[in-house]
């Protein structure tokens, strides 16, 4: 079991390189499971070391469930994961891409003990990342989505990844609709939720109310009192909110006007007005402004107050009825 695996000149203890062989006889077939294992003193000899070293090596692999001892009867390999992968067909193809990695690691000049720090640094970090929950974030535009989705992860902290993806993306690709179908949570917009529900099959779909961002509410509120605002939204039945928003945040101007991008007096309405405030999704109407105009994108954010009553609970594993509908922002 030790020929031409004990090698004195390896900075590896030799402690070590035993029963690394044992792990390695065992992982890869070697030693099937109930195979007897020498003697404390026949392995002391084989290898050349001191039986307490032997000893050692036996005790760890039997707390790690590796091998066992039968009282009376001697030391045997035990039925543990390793040895049930060490039979299986799925071990060669293992064994070709760990040996792909070594020669890797070796062409890059690192030690063998910098290998065994690289893998057990990336099994910590995907073990870690295997246990977050995994959010999928439904928006329409790829931009404010990404947005969205940050600020969701901001609030959830290291309890879950958050995925941000538009609809149109899971209405055209597979893979990332099965993505969304997979996420532990859904969030979209009310106006999306059915069309992401039906999408997905999913009905525990939820949907959080989106409010204006700090930034666009301090834009609002530092415009001139004097100044005609023209507001730009992309769809229809976001103007009301627009409207709604622009009165509340700029409440001390008296001129303003509100438009979607298909109005036939679009071109008009902005060219005419002293800031242009464009919703998501109406961003190109810039271009239509008159030079130096100042413009003010109307960005949300999804409402905290939402995510802390909607969103943690579920993440901590408890379940509330979904949330009516609501209309809000893109």
């Amino acid at each position: 079991m030790l020929k031409n695996r004990i090698n004195r000149s390896l900075p590896i203890p030799l402690r070590q390189q035993i029963r690394g062989a044992i792990e390695h006889a065992i992982s890869f077939g070697g030693l099937g499971v109930g195979a007897t294992l020498p003697s404390v003193r026949e392995l002391a000899d084989q290898a050349g070391v001191a039986p307490m070293t032997i000893s050692k090596v036996y005790a760890d692999l039997k707390a790690e469930g590796l091998i066992e001892g039968r009282g009376g009867s001697g030391t045997f390999v035990a039925d543990s994961p390793l040895a049930t992968v060490g039979r299986s067909a799925a071990v060669e193809p293992l064994r070709a891409q760990i040996d792909n990695l070594i020669d890797q690691v070796a062409a890059l000049g690192l030690r063998p003990s910098d290998l065994t720090a690289i893998v057990n640094a990336r099994v910590v970090f995907r073990l870690n990342g295997l246990s977050r929950q995994r959010i999928a974030m439904v928006g329409l535009f790829d931009d404010a989505t990404a947005s969205y989705a940050d600020r969701v992860g901001r609030q959830v902290g290291e309890s879950a990844w958050v995925e941000p993806v538009t609809i149109g993306v899971i209405r055209a690709d597979d893979a990332a609709l099965d993505r969304v179908r997979s996420a532990d949570l859904i969030l979209t917009f009310s106006s999306l939720q059915a069309d992401v529900e039906a999408l997905t099959g999913r009905s525990d779909v939820i949907s959080v109310r989106f409010i204006p961002s700090e930034a666009t509410r301090m834009e609002l509120a530092a415009v001139d009192p004097m100044a005609r605002i023209a507001v730009v939204s992309r769809f229809v039945e976001f103007l009301p909110i627009l409207t709604l928003g622009v009165r509340r945040f700029a409440a001390h101007v008296q001129t303003f006007s509100v438009v979607n991008v298909d109005d036939p007096d679009l071109g008009t309405v902005v060219s005419q007005c002293d800031v242009l405030v464009l919703a998501t999704g109406a961003e190109d109407v810039g271009r239509r402004a008159r030079p130096g105009t100042p413009i003010i994108e109307y960005r949300h954010i999804p409402d905290p107050g939402d995510i802390d009553r909607l969103v943690m609970p579920r993440l901590n594993g408890v379940k509330f009825p979904a949330a009516q509908n609501r209309m809000e922002a893109s």
